[in-house]
Parts: C-alpha cells; sequence; structure tokens
C-alpha cells in the first residue's frame, strides 16, 4: 500500500480496504510505504521506507498492490500480481491528465502511462468517473464500480466520530467545528515539480461569527492542508483554530465536521454526501483556471449564477452543483446566513441521481471481496 506518493500515511481508500481484509483475516499481511517512518500505524501493518531498493522489494514479492497515486516512472509490475488503483479522489472540480492540455507535462503524461498500463482495477463511484477519467487518469482499463471506501465512514450515524473529535482535542460536546481544506496546488516550471500552499484570504474570524449567528452554539475552525502541502505551511493561529494538516486520514476527520469549506477539493463532494453543509470560497478562480488549464465545471464571473458540469469532459451528465459559492469573505457571509437545509438537501440528492452515485457504506467490503477473489482464485 501507498498513499501520496509515501507522503500520506494510514489514510485515504487504501486505510478502509486494509481495516477491512484485516477483519476478516489476521493472516494478511500488509506492507505500507511511507517517506516519513515516525507516522503512526496499526500495529499489523508493517511501515517500510519509500525508497527505491525498498520499492524494489516489495513490489517484487508483494501479490497485491494497493494505491490512491501513481507509482514512479519505471516501476513494473511482474506476471501474476494484482494492481488496484483507488485514486484519491473521484468526483471533483480540477481537470486532470490529458484535460489539462498544455499544463499536462510531458513527464506527468509517461509517468501516468506507465501506472495505468499496470493497473488491473480502478476503483470508482460513479457514471461521473466513467465519462472523465478515460483521459483525466489516462486510463482505459477496468473499472470496480464499488464506491468510494474512504466514504464509509461517512454514512450513516456520526455521533461517534464526532464525540471522539471533541474528547481528542478537548472540546466541549456542544462545540460546533468548520473545516477549511484548501487545495493542492502544484507547478512545473524547467520541468521541475513543486508543490506550494499560496496564502489564503478567507477571514476566520467573520467566517466564525457567520456560523454562529446563522446555526448559533459556540464554532472552531479546523485548517486542513493537503498532505502533499502540509509540510511547507506553519504558522500560529488563534486558540478557535485547529491544525489538523498533519492527521493522515481526511474523511476520519470530516466526520466530526458540522460545516466543510473549501476552494477545489473533491472532498467537498465526500462531505456533500454526508450532508454536510459546503461553501465554496473561490477568490482566485481566473489564477487558478489559467495554472490549471481547465476545470470540470463552468464557473462564473457571477457568483450567483448555477454552476453547471463542463459538457465537454462529462457529455452524458446533465447536472448544477449544489454547494452556494462565494468570491469573497462577504459573499460566503451571506451564503451561510441564507443557507436552508432542505433547500441543500433537495440540491444535493438531484446531484448524486445525475452523477450515478454509488455511497452505502459498503465500497471497502466491495474492494476487499476483489482483492479476495484474486488471492484465493
Amino acid at each position: 500500500m501507498c498513499t501520496f506518493e509515501g507522503k500520506g500515511g494510514f489514510g485515504c481508500n487504501p486505510r478502509y480496504i486494509v481495516e477491512e481484509l484485516h477483519k476478516r483475516s489476521s493472516k494478511y499481511e500488509f506492507v505500507w510505504f511511507v517517506n516519513d517512518m515516525g507516522k503512526d500505524f496499526p500495529p499489523y501493518v508493517r511501515k517500510v521506507p519509500n525508497t527505491l531498493w525498498s520499492r524494489a522489494f516489495w513490489l517484487s514479492t508483494s501479490k497485491i498492490w494497493i494505491d490512491n497515486y501513481r507509482k514512479p516512472y519505471g516501476t513494473c509490475k511482474r506476471k501474476g500480481q494484482y494492481y488496484i488503483n483507488t485514486w484519491h479522489g473521484t468526483i471533483g472540480f480540477k481537470s486532470m491528465g490529458l484535460w489539462r492540455g498544455e499544463a499536462f507535462s510531458k513527464m506527468a503524461y509517461l509517468v501516468s502511462r506507465n501506472d495505468s498500463k499496470m493497473i488491473d482495477r480502478l476503483v470508482i463511484d460513479s457514471d461521473w468517473c466513467v465519462e472523465v477519467d478515460p483521459k483525466g487518469i489516462v486510463y482505459e482499463g477496468n473499472f470496480l464500480r464499488a464506491g468510494a471506501p474512504r466514504c464509509d465512514v461517512l454514512y450513516g450515524n456520526r455521533v461517534k466520530q464526532r464525540a471522539r473529535f471533541r474528547q481528542q482535542y478537548g472540546l466541549d460536546d456542544g462545540i460546533r467545528i468548520v473545516m477549511y481544506a484548501p487545495t493542492f496546488r502544484e507547478k512545473s516550471e524547467a520541468g521541475k515539480r513543486s508543490v506550494y500552499s499560496g496564502s489564503w484570504t478567507l477571514d476566520f474570524k467573520r467566517l466564525l461569527h457567520s456560523l454562529e449567528t446563522r446555526f448559533g452554539g459556540k464554532w472552531y475552525l479546523g485548517l486542513r492542508l493537503h498532505p502533499q502541502v502540509a509540510g511547507h505551511e506553519s504558522g500560529s493561529f488563534s486558540e478557535q483554530v485547529i491544525d489538523l494538516s498533519k492527521a493522515d486520514d481526511m474523511n476520519e476527520i470530516l466526520a466530526a465536521m458540522d460545516v466543510f469549506v473549501t476552494d477545489y477539493s473533491s472532498a467537498a463532494m465526500d462531505a456533500g454526501f454526508a450532508r454536510i453543509p459546503v461553501f465554496l470560497y473561490i477568490d482566485d478562480i481566473e489564477q487558478y483556471l489559467h495554472e490549471r488549464g481547465s476545470l470540470l465545471w463552468n464557473f462564473s464571473e457571477n457568483s450567483h449564477v448555477p454552476v453547471t458540469n463542463n459538457k465537454e469532459m462529462t457529455p452524458g451528465i446533465d447536472t448544477v452543483l449544489p454547494y452556494p459559492v462565494a468570491r469573497n469573505n462577504e459573499e460566503l457571509e451571506k451564503n451561510i446566513l441564507c443557507f436552508k437545509e432542505e433547500t441543500y438537501a433537495s440540491r444535493t440528492k438531484s446531484f448524486e441521481e445525475a452523477v450515478g452515485l454509488v455511497f452505502d457504506g459498503k465500497a471497502s467490503s466491495r474492494v476487499a471481496d476483489k482483492v479476495e477473489e484474486y488471492i484465493w482464485k
């Protein structure tokens, strides 16, 4: 197993698949590549360094590979091995792969193509993925329409996750929490890839005040930077802001949240599936669109115009983004104060039907079934 090229830890889709397989049999041996050997894993998972020689040994001797990203260029799969790629996002905002046009570098294409040719099953959760992924992930193989394993923790009653989080951070049970998770950004200049976090203009104090006015209660903000970016950003925050960037599993934390705010992170969809109110704050759409090459949605200069899906990329789908969009703090405040639960639930349900979503808390079990089918065939 590996997450985010070794930068991640015990999280995302691979975590929930491993947990399900371990429940079924204690005889399975799990090996996980990490860049930081200090990361915490359960005792039944063996963490190994994500180095060239370590990968050469463990990838050569493992029967199953499970990854949420890409294997390094040049990786070769032996005959008889089985590779399940879960990716780290399903329905999203950002264009990927060949959809990015000239913004998709030749090296990125070669890495993607090399990895995709080895994949036996790509885990997806919707019709959306079937339309986007052939060019987005440069993939022409077989899909496993199981749902997203990382979203199983978001399905149904989230009382336990909420209570556990508040106890972990010494918060009263009645405290309400909004997560702010700006998306991952990267640049490629002169053939060199780099990640950056940029700076945000979101007014934390104003955000919390708006939430307290609309929903009542005492609110805290959880700041969550992408695993690829977390090590590049540091700073001190007020006592009402909790830094969640170092935690390995995004969705376990998300399950404890009351509201989610982001710009272009696909985690917005995960939160929406759980009926957590989602607010989009996109103060740099022109710059981001220029850097990304394109987006999967038709964002407008007017925040009040309904955001429809990009038909070039998803021609078989007709839907409208259910999340309120703001380009500045004033618009975000207005969206929060005017938020209506019934309208949000109705729009989200229509969106899920349009994209053919699979979300029932059983994704991990379906992927585990496929793994065991291969192991015992």
